[in-house]
């Protein structure tokens, strides 16, 4: 049975778990995101368990599970699972939420629909036009008398992600120098601080011992969304990024030591930062600048010899402004880690659009453990125009964060 629900409306359903699909017509000048809010009765998370996105895409109690987004034809598909009957204590409702990362605004979002299907049933929710609004509130779920219900919403936030932190009692840092905050990269690691982060780990701000990880061997491909992943730690690791012809990438490394720094290993400088091949006696090194050539698919390599003074490395895919078109979507960019021992894990540039303006790609995280080399697909990009380096910090929960667009402005190249 179908049942349209219009806005402001709410219904009954026939049962408490079932899944929500948001689709709409993909287009390369738009980036959206779901994220859903886990809510008291004052509408306000509990804490970073409350908010479940693609980089913790489960809550622990099992009431809302994202899925990885799907391409049917021209379709663009986010779902959502969910099961009203395993709330934590407290909590009495999930938002739906929406986030359209490249700023351009839900205006240019084209047959936006969500849908809520229990059993047998579908429930359908169509909104009513956007203009500048880059943060939408999709739909509540909500338990009211022993029953699970819809609320159709479609409400707006000028303010992208940030805004709707806000709206759910998440403090977020005033940022001087990036105002307002990219909702692309304001990934929710902990309540406290949700600016633009990402964190190795997949739950938010867990430590790794916490985490149910796979050791993978053989041919493995990731995905942004997807769980991490441990390989296992051989004397020699290789990160190869590769792209086909037609433009010119160079490929460089943040390392983040155990006391603390970032050191950059790039073929060239930022605002000072100095070129730097090697470190830490070959524990990485760049192994060259391919330039350009005329072979149909180029790759540069990064060789990493882990010792225990590293804790994390994060390759990064750079196009300068001078080498004109930089688009990571339209040059198919790939990231492969090799351990040289019958495992290697692709992470691909999917989510990319064809901005020609958008500099910086953050493939994903490395994290040395004792146990094996733990790897997070992220794939973030910077903001479009933006010459600048991501940055590393440690967490809260000793975890390495990535940081785009606050580090030292590239050298022009």
């Amino acid at each position: 049975m179908n049942q349209f629900l219009q806005m402001g409306a709410n219904t009954v359903l026939s049962s408490p778990k079932g899944t929500i699909t948001v689709s709409y017509e993909i287009s390369n000048s738009i980036d959206i995101s779901l994220t859903a809010f886990l809510l008291t009765d004052s509408d306000k998370v509990q804490g970073d368990s409350g908010i479940i996105f693609y980089n913790q895409p489960k809550s622990t109690s099992g009431a809302a599970a994202l899925l990885p987004s799907e391409e049917a034809g021209n379709t663009k598909v986010h779902k959502i699972n969910f099961d009203m009957s395993k709330v934590p204590e407290g909590i009495t409702k999930i938002a739906i939420t929406l986030t359209e990362d490249n700023n351009t605004g839900f205006s240019n979002v084209k047959n936006l629909k969500a849908e809520v299907c229990t059993d047998h049933t579908i429930i359908q929710l169509t909104p009513s036009s956007f203009t500048k609004e880059n943060g939408i509130v999709v739909l509540e779920l909500y338990l009211r008398n022993g029953q699970t219900k819809v609320k159709s919403i479609w409400r707006g936030f000028d303010s992208g992600l940030e805004g709707l932190c806000k709206n759910y009692g998440v403090e977020v840092e005033s940022d001087e120098q990036n105002k307002p905050s990219e909702p692309k990269t304001i990934q929710k690691q902990t309540p406290k601080e949700p600016d633009n982060k990402q964190t190795v780990s997949e739950n938010s701000q867990n430590t790794l011992s916490s985490i149910s990880l796979e050791k993978v061997k053989g041919k493995i491909s990731l995905d942004k969304g997807h769980k991490p992943v441990i390989i296992d730690k051989t004397p020699e690791i290789t990160a190869t990024v590769s792209w086909e012809t037609g433009t010119d990438y160079d490929i460089y490394a943040l390392v983040y030591t155990k006391d603390g720094r970032q050191v950059d290993v790039a073929m060239f400088g930022a605002d000072g930062t100095p070129p730097l091949r090697s470190y830490g006696n070959g524990a990485l090194e760049h192994m060259g600048d391919v330039g350009r050539n005329n072979q149909s698919t180029k790759k540069e390599i990064i060789k990493l010899r882990l010792n225990d003074d590293i804790l994390a490395v994060v390759p990064v895919v750079y196009s300068a402004q001078s080498n004109g078109t930089g688009s990571f979507y339209r040059y198919k960019v790939s990231m492969s880690i090799d351990n040289h021992n019958g495992t290697s894990v692709t992470i691909f540039a999917k989510n990319a659009n064809n901005n020609d303006r958008i500099y910086s790609c953050v493939p994903g995280i490395l994290h040395n453990t004792r146990d094996g080399v733990i790897i997070n697909p992220l794939e973030l990009y910077s903001k479009p125009k933006s010459e600048r380096r991501p940055k590393l910090r440690m967490g809260s929960s000793n975890m390495v964060e990535v940081i785009m667009d606050k580090g030292p402005i590239n050298d022009y190249k």
